[in-house]
């Protein structure tokens, strides 16, 4: 909003000159969103705790520390959406086309996500929605963002697959793209959402990918950074920064409460919006492969679900102590604090690796 109502005097008045500036802007949205946080959150924590009563149902199969946490208030995710909202109408460009479609993926999944957690709430348990009911949600989404990006990305490239590490290596996928956006945004989501189970796990691994493609997006949206490095150039992107800018500012924020040990949590409100946001940036940046190496901590928790499922269908036995990963290693005795330490080493070395298939082509 400031961007587009500052820019026109900026001839007039020197200092509006700055808002021209995404980098500018983009430290503007982390501050902000890391204050609007800030703010909100002691009275948001004392009003959930008293609406919620009994707090986030417990898993009842889950590692036995975990019944401490009785009584703590989730929907968290709630403090992160509205700041990183606020942020990205105060800083971004308005009448871009990929920030309103970011900022509806990440709204929209956090409304199933806050739907999801409202039933668990209310009906004390932890299923909540029906996992049909939540994809077919997720699904309309986005495909509804999907048909957006599509629409407004260059014909060239609007239904390519770019490889990284190859220079101008692009797979036409045709409609088939659909399909491939909407897992790409889908399995993002899920897979954050599964990650979310210790406290600080998931929050810390979001913040580095959204700053790994608030990089991406700049570059990605520059002529001159993306012809240099080889990587596709998409117009228009480059103010995706600004929203990934504010994410990391509002999951800094949501970090100071979810520190071990956790006043909040953050509840499916938060992991689906942040995990569906991280995907939809990858699908207008076409660096959707990429987001599996720098997000490879939710990937490696995400199959460690399916081979669990699977062998113990096919065969009646579990590979692993307790999925989600992180719980099997809580069984076999790591402390929660040695876990989401050790896990988010491991979110830093593969956001590294990510970032450096940038260069190698």
């Amino acid at each position: 909003m400031l961007y587009n109502l500052l820019t026109p005097y900026a001839d007039q008045i020197i200092f509006f000159n700055l808002f021209r500036y995404i980098t500018f802007r983009t430290g503007c949205a982390i501050m902000t969103s890391l204050v609007i946080c800030f703010l909100i959150a002691p009275s948001m924590i004392r009003w959930l705790k008293a609406k919620q009563k009994e707090g986030q149902p417990i898993r009842e199969l889950g590692p036995e520390e975990h019944f401490k946490k009785a009584g703590t208030p989730t929907m968290g995710g709630l403090m992160v959406l509205i700041s990183v909202v606020i942020s990205t109408l105060l800083w971004a460009d308005l009448s871009n086309v990929f920030v309103w479609v970011a900022l509806m993926v990440m709204v929209g999944y956090g409304a199933i996500g806050f739907a999801d957690d409202y039933l668990k709430l209310t009906k004390r348990n932890t299923k909540g929605l029906s996992g049909k009911l939540k994809l077919v949600a997720q699904f309309g989404i986005g495909i509804a963002a999907t048909l957006l990006i599509m629409d407004n990305m260059p014909p060239e490239l609007s239904t390519h697959v770019a490889m990284p590490v190859f220079k101008d290596f692009f797979i036409n996928l045709g409609w088939f793209f659909l399909p491939w956006s909407l897992i790409v945004m889908v399995g993002a989501s899920n897979a954050v959402n599964l990650t979310d189970g210790l406290d600080g796990l998931a929050i810390v691994p979001v913040a580095i990918a959204a700053a790994c493609f608030g990089l991406i997006s700049y570059l990605v949206g520059r002529v001159d950074y993306s012809a240099y490095l080889h990587i596709p150039h998409v117009p228009g992107t480059a103010e995706l920064a600004i929203l990934c800018g504010a994410l990391i500012g509002g999951a800094m924020g949501f970090l100071w409460y979810n520190a071990p040990p956790a006043a909040i949590f953050m509840g499916d409100t938060g992991s689906l919006a942040m995990g569906g946001f991280l995907g939809a940036v990858s699908v207008m940046t076409k660096h959707e492969i990429v987001l599996a190496i720098v997000g490879g901590l939710f990937v490696l928790e995400t199959v460690s679900v399916i081979v669990q499922v699977a062998s113990f269908k096919l065969t009646g036995k579990r590979v692993f102590a307790m999925a989600p990963l992180h719980h099997h290693f809580e069984k076999k005795g790591w402390s929660e604090p040695t876990v989401v330490i050790r896990f988010w080493i491991i979110a830093v070395i593969l956001a590294l690796i990510g970032l450096a298939t940038l260069k190698l082509r």
